[in-house]
């Protein structure tokens, strides 16, 4: 009954910027968190960023911080993930996942629902 997908993923040139949605549907959004992960082939998932739905605190990782914007807009139940001088590494699958508001933000086991994924590619 969960369903999330993700959106706006495409092909950009190096060092443009990229901003993907995630729309959620059919969740209770009281104590959940919202996270975008990565994924490039034949490597592990990767969190990059969480935020809690209610309050609006956020999580990012080391290796992307200073690159991209996590954010909601409550109305639309929708998740977004802004992502800033793309480089070539940034060219992967990226996912939207929910799940409770736990201290292992970045960890996949973590969640309960994911989305099927949006494809990034960067163009140099």
């Amino acid at each position: 009954q969960v369903q999330m997908v993700e959106s706006g993923g495409g092909l950009v040139q190096a060092g443009g910027s990229l901003r993907l949605s995630c729309t959620v549907s059919g969740l209770n959004f009281d104590g959940y968190a919202m996270g975008w992960f990565r994924q490039a082939p034949g490597k592990e998932r990767e969190g990059i960023s969480c935020i809690n739905w209610s309050a609006g605190k956020t999580m990012y990782s080391d290796s992307v911080k200073d690159r991209v914007t996590i954010s909601r807009d409550k109305d639309k139940n929708t998740l977004y993930l802004q992502i800033d001088s793309l480089e070539p590494e940034d060219a992967v699958m990226y996912y939207c996942a929910s799940g409770p508001w736990v201290g292992h933000w970045d960890r996949e086991g973590e969640y309960t629902y994911w989305g099927q994924g949006t494809q990034v590619s960067v163009a140099s």
